[in-house]
């Protein structure tokens, strides 16, 4: 298969891809997922295996799985029954089984206290990165006061800081998610770091000094100065796909040389209020003057 033939062939499951993910909570037939992509039905099966690692069922469970972990976990308020239903499950314990099955946990036990590094070995599948085309702006960003939870340690581990920030932002009354900006800071390629050596910084804007409190959220600031910035569209799962070509293509050709301050989200909206297909996301790659 030459080049042109490969690429022709990963738009076409892109497209199949994007479609299950912006249509969860409809009906997916294979039928109707070999149309989206012009393949043929009764090979359709094979193919998806192959290039996605897991059969098309599972891959849509899964996904469906992990929306409604999202929302088991940060928003304590939704009620099982509803998460289960709006899931695609007929009533609550075809999804207590399913999500048993899938992560080792109930949907109760799971909101209690998540287990994500079991839960990340689920989402472990052999989609070849998808090519993107990206849009870069050269922008001035103002300096910004923020409140950080500092992760350090495994990217499957991140989500337990997440908690903890969002636990702070409630009792707290800081930064509020709905009026204040949220950030996360990279220090580390999750690619080449070791798992025990990553940083990250989850974050939310301030107006002041943060006090001191129980989950150790620290005052720190984005210094302001001129960034590339690349909109993300899209589950933050694949934000690698917006980050390289910033780095590999557009970076080389563009004269820019990097600021000493590591790449940095604004996450314009967040799951799970947001469904994770509709998710919007700026990275800003420091530059200097």
């Amino acid at each position: 298969m030459s080049d042109t033939q490969a690429e022709k062939y990963a738009r076409r499951f892109a497209k199949v891809l994007d479609h299950i993910e912006s249509n969860l909570g409809e009906t997916l037939s294979t039928e109707l997922l070999s149309q989206v992509a012009n393949f043929s039905k009764f090979h359709f099966h094979r193919q998806f295996a192959e290039y996605v690692g897991t059969s098309v069922g599972r891959y849509i469970q899964l996904l469906r799985l992990r929306q409604a972990s999202y929302r088991l976990a940060f928003s304590r308020q939704d009620k099982i029954i509803d998460i289960a239903l709006d899931a695609g499950f007929e009533n609550p314990e075809s999804f207590t089984r399913a999500f048993r099955n899938t992560f080792g946990q109930s949907p109760s036990a799971f909101r209690r206290q998540p287990d994500w590094e079991s839960w990340h070995e689920r989402y472990r599948f052999c989609i070849p990165e998808r090519k993107q085309t990206v849009q870069v702006e050269i922008v001035d960003f103002k300096t910004t006061r923020i409140a950080v939870m500092e992760h350090r340690g495994p990217t499957e581990r991140v989500n337990d800081s997440v908690g903890q920030f969002i636990d702070w932002r409630k009792t707290s009354g800081l930064s509020p998610k709905n009026s204040s900006r949220s950030f996360g800071v990279v220090y580390d390629n999750p690619d080449t770091c070791e798992p025990a050596d990553f940083r990250f910084d989850i974050c939310g804007e301030v107006n002041g000094e943060v006090p001191p409190n129980p989950q150790g959220v620290i005052t720190k600031s984005i210094p302001g100065g001129r960034c590339a910035r690349v909109r993300h569209y899209g589950s933050h799962t694949r934000i690698g796909e917006s980050i390289y070509p910033l780095y590999r293509d557009w970076l080389p050709e563009s004269g820019e040389e990097l600021r000493d301050f590591p790449l940095y989200f604004h996450y314009l909206n967040l799951m799970p209020e947001t469904p994770e297909h509709e998710l919007v996301t700026d990275i800003y790659l420091p530059l200097k003057s």
